[in-house]
């Protein structure tokens, strides 16, 4: 009967780790989200993963409003790996439970989006990381590499246009 009740408890807690991650997600602000699905897409893609990663949680946030619909984000989160292999048609946590026994994926991001859509210019910056691998100095190279990216935010805007 003591069994029973831990395999049922582990499979509580295992089903609660998964929709709490994906209740995170759902919570997250459109242009946060697009961003992650980047980042997933991204990490997804290498050769040598060989299973599904997907956001697990959000671990800080920034933005700054450029005005006219442009606002320059900044989001840090954890991947986890999942126990779909490769290549599964639509994968989610409720299809793809977590795995606990693969190390999170640290990832952090910046980039400029416009009417919700992420820009081109400049590139967006995508650096991910298993998560013992990371150091304060990644951290802090990724916190400069986003903050000397070149946004130009204090470059003329229309206000400042003068009337021929």
């Amino acid at each position: 009967m003591a069994v029973f009740l831990f395999l049922v408890l582990v499979s509580a807690g295992v089903f609660l780790d998964t929709t709490e991650a994906q209740e995170d997600l759902s919570k997250l602000p459109d242009n946060y989200r697009k961003g992650v699905e980047l980042a997933v897409e991204q990490i997804n893609s290498y050769q040598t993963i060989q299973i599904v990663f997907l956001f697990f949680k959000s671990l800080d946030k920034s933005d700054i409003d450029g005005g006219f619909g442009v606002s320059y984000l900044y989001h840090r989160f954890y991947l986890k790996a999942t126990r779909c292999p490769k290549g599964t048609e639509n994968p989610n946590p409720s299809k793809c439970a977590f795995r606990n026994d693969r190390p999170l994926i640290d990832c952090g991001i910046c980039y400029k989006i416009h009417d919700g859509e992420i820009q081109t210019e400049p590139k967006a910056y995508v650096h991910c990381i298993y998560k013992p691998q990371i150091t304060q100095d990644l951290l802090k190279t990724r916190a400069e590499h986003c903050s000397n990216m070149s946004y130009a935010n204090g470059s003329p805007s229309l206000l400042a246009a003068k009337k021929p």
